[in-house]
């Protein structure tokens, strides 16, 4: 398993990561769709806790993967082999997702998260030994995933109460992990790889969100509903999701991953990104359920399903593409927009001023973008 290198021509996402991709999109779902009924059965705080703990163990996962598989995918048997352990761990973990969400029964989660943990922590192993020159920073890898997991285990057995402690110390652990390990002798990976990966699973995640909303809107249509709102909101609810796709992809990543520290908080500050972009599809499922008098989220909460987790992606994007790669008038423009878009909640229309706010963003974006063609 040799390093694959920084530099490499045509370096592209593989089948077996985008099947890997696929069957991750089970789990984003169950996590969306506990949140949607939690926020409409007006369960705000433990819908969200609960989406943003199991949203990590899903991000978390995925992020590994893809940075080990930028360094070292060979492609052969006893990788392929590993990748679908890790795969089989997502879906146990998806299985598991609607228990910790009713019960706060993490148990099968959990499982099905160390399961693709251990896995990761045989493929650096293999690393350990094939590649010398990153002998240690691949044992440090694996040293510290394992002895993490040994944790996540352990706090099964925590009481009620220590349970969310626990979680956050295992999570912070979790994130240092790279933090240590890639010093000395940094692992190869690869920007436009990196920048393909994430972008292709922000694509996966919007494609969720609205499998999430269409669906809301059929169930509703199926049980007799008028159709003449649901049309509106369907309507809104598009341009909310066009207007995310073109603002995310508008800065070419690839050309922001300068430095490992850079790459670090980019990477990082995903778990917002993807987080929110899923959410969205919940809110406008929430929304559709406040329309047809199925919810039980008052109206300014139902407002802020949606306004939160769109200000939270402007906000991500802003300090993730815009801070690192484009300063200038961009700036207030999405900061602007993502405070304006956290008062539509107060109006009687929230989910259309949102949607009216976002393409007014994305219009701006592209009237910035020519006359800098056109200086240049």
């Amino acid at each position: 398993m040799a390093g694959r290198g920084a530099g490499e021509e045509h370096r592209v996402a593989t089948p077996l990561e985008l099947f890997f991709d696929l069957c991750f999109v089970v789990a984003i779902a169950q996590a969306a769709a506990g949140l949607h009924h939690d926020l409409s059965e007006n369960h705000v705080s433990h819908g969200v806790t609960g989406y943003l703990t199991v949203f990590f163990a899903i991000w978390w996962a995925w992020m590994n993967f893809t940075w080990f598989a930028s360094a070292y995918d060979c492609d052969d048997g006893p990788y392929r082999l590993a990748t679908f352990v890790q795969i089989a761990g997502a879906l146990v973990l998806a299985a598991g997702v609607p228990r910790a969400f009713a019960d706060g029964d993490f148990t099968v989660a959990t499982y099905g998260y160390v399961m693709m943990r251990l896995a990761g922590v045989s493929q650096w192993l293999r690393a350990a030994g094939s590649d010398p020159s990153h002998r240690r920073t691949a044992l440090r890898y694996a040293a510290g995933v394992a002895l993490v997991q040994v944790g996540w285990v352990a706090r099964l057995a925590l009481p009620e109460r220590w349970l969310l402690p626990g979680f956050l110390v295992l999570a912070l652990a979790e994130l240092l992990v790279p933090v240590v390990a890639e010093r000395g002798a940094p692992t190869g990976w690869h920007p436009h790889h990196i920048a393909e990966r994430y972008g292709l699973f922000t694509i996966i995640v919007l494609g969720e969100s609205v499998l999430s909303a269409t669906i809301a809107i059929q169930t509703s249509l199926d049980a007799g509903h008028k159709a003449t709102g649901l049309v509106s909101l369907a309507a809104a609810g598009a341009v909310i999701m066009f207007s995310i796709w073109w603002l995310y992809f508008e800065q070419p990543a690839h050309e922001l991953l300068t430095s490992l520290r850079r790459a670090f908080l980019w990477g990082y500050g995903h778990y917002f990104v993807f987080a929110s972009v899923a959410a969205i599809g919940a809110g406008l499922a929430v929304s559709v359920d406040h329309d047809i008098h199925t919810g039980h989220l008052p109206a300014i909460g139902v407002g802020y399903a949606i306004a939160v987790p769109v200000a939270v992606f402007l906000v991500s994007v802003w300090a993730l593409h815009i801070r690192l790669g484009r300063p200038g008038p961009l700036t207030p423009a999405f900061l602007v927009t993502a405070a304006l878009v956290l008062g539509t909640p107060f109006t009687p229309i929230p989910v259309h001023l949102t949607a009216l706010l976002l393409a007014g963003l994305v219009a701006t974006t592209v009237l910035v973008s020519y006359r800098e063609t056109s200086v240049q």
